[in-house]
């Protein structure tokens, strides 16, 4: 795949502004002689005190001042895509791991192969690299892990599921034994859906020549779904909404007897505190989601953050010293720490030792079965409703005939990943 310059991938992604991006010698490119570096770093991603201490080390080491701006997720893509084409905005970055090589593609992130060797954790790399070249590095990454009301379970008799079949029988025991809703899964989580077809293999789109194809009429895509299918029986959620709408851990679990749930750290945080300022009392546990054997762990979106310096960074010679710094072994461990396990480390050599029976205990288990959607800018046109992949979902487990719909779902990705 070359390099190029993209005019725009469609509302949701980059825009034509980023046609601008590149190398240009009016960029001072740094030669460490600035007085201060921007670094952009998104609302929520890192403590307070973590980012204080390690300005106040950086500074003191190199005499220059670290601007920090905090930036909402909410209309980052076109706030970046300006940023990347305009000299010395910005010179260090946060992006979303499913961002990075899109800005990577149209040039405005600089290439970081002096930091290739590295020990970053081996599934949030592909997420940083384009054409074998590193531009960005792995900062945090978290992912889905099963949620489930010990109180509940214990009633039904069920135990703490190791395969998918397992599963399956322990919320068979939910549902004879509780008046309980034995998993809140409603009908168009694809996220989930994808981890399922990972583990058989499959993928939502690959890439042919230098284009993206959908790849939804595939047997390894009718298994995912299918097996997907028999879980989301158990639930009386809809077969057309997602987990975000309404939002799972605020207005559906805190509302009724729900058994188990597929979620992130925040949202049980924010279940948590829901069911606590009613009055009630969080007793939750925590697994992996369960793979087709009980020696191995079923795939799952590895979400996170990136961290990148622009290629029109005003110093990029400071700015790849602050990312260095940032991500070396003592600081990622700091990271880590101050952020109490909720996050899969990226690296290797960073001790991640979480508590037992813990959520990040069971995410961290999950991290190196962690998957990706397709890396190419395309992606987001696919996720801009209506999402040719909700929408599969819904039909088939509505009835539709699996084929003829992946059929369509496919002839419409495929034009979507390929769309500028």
């Amino acid at each position: 795949m070359k390099r190029k310059l993209i005019a725009a991938v469609g509302a949701a992604a980059l825009t034509a502004t980023m046609a601008a991006c590149g190398s240009d010698d009016s960029s001072d490119g740094g030669g460490g002689s600035a007085d201060s570096i921007t670094v952009w770093l998104m609302s929520g991603s890192a403590p307070d005190p973590w980012v204080e201490e390690l300005n106040a080390a950086f500074e003191e080491e190199h005499g220059v001042e670290v601007n920090v701006e905090i930036q909402q997720w909410e209309g980052i893509q076109d706030r970046l895509t300006t940023a990347l084409s305009e000299d010395g905005t910005v010179d260090v970055l946060e992006l979303g791991n499913t961002q990075a090589v899109g800005y990577a593609n149209t040039g405005g992130l600089a290439d970081l192969s002096e930091l290739s060797d590295e020990p970053w954790t081996e599934s949030m790399l592909e997420s940083a690299v384009v054409d074998d070249t590193l531009y960005s590095i792995p900062w945090y990454g978290a992912n889905r892990v099963v949620v489930y009301d010990r109180s509940i379970w214990a009633e039904a008799g069920a135990e703490v599921p190791t395969t998918r079949e397992e599963w399956i029988e322990a919320l068979e025991l939910i549902d004879e034994n509780t008046e309980a809703e034995p998993i809140y899964l409603p009908g168009q989580t694809y996220y989930v859906m994808g981890g399922f077809v990972a583990d058989e293999g499959g993928a939502f789109a690959a890439q042919n020549g230098d284009e993206w194809e959908g790849t939804l009429n595939t047997p390894e895509v009718e298994a995912g779904l299918g097996f997907y299918g028999e879980l989301q029986e158990f639930s009386d959620a809809p077969t057309d909404i997602d987990e975000g709408e309404p939002q799972q851990s605020t207005d559906v679990v805190p509302n009724g007897d729900v058994a188990s749930w597929i979620g992130l750290p925040w949202e049980v945080v924010n279940a948590t505190t829901a069911i606590e300022e009613a009055g009630g009392e969080a007793d939750w546990g925590f697994f992996p989601v369960p793979g087709k054997t009980a020696d191995e762990l079923g795939h799952v979106f590895l979400g996170g953050s990136n961290l990148a310096v622009a290629e029109r960074a005003g110093d990029q010679e400071l700015a790849r010293a602050w990312l260095a710094m940032a991500t070396s072994q003592e600081w990622s461990q700091r990271f880590n720490d101050a952020m109490e396990g909720t996050v899969v480390p990226n690296r290797s050599d960073v001790t991640a030792e979480p508590a037992a029976d813990t959520f990040a205990e069971a995410m961290v288990a999950s991290a190196d079965v962690g998957f990706l959607p397709p890396l190419t800018p395309g992606w987001a046109n696919v996720e801009v409703e209506p999402n040719p992949i909700k929408d599969l979902m819904t039909k088939v487990l509505n009835g539709e005939d699996f084929s003829s719909v992946a059929e369509e779902a496919d002839t419409e990705m495929t034009t979507r990943l390929n769309r500028e």
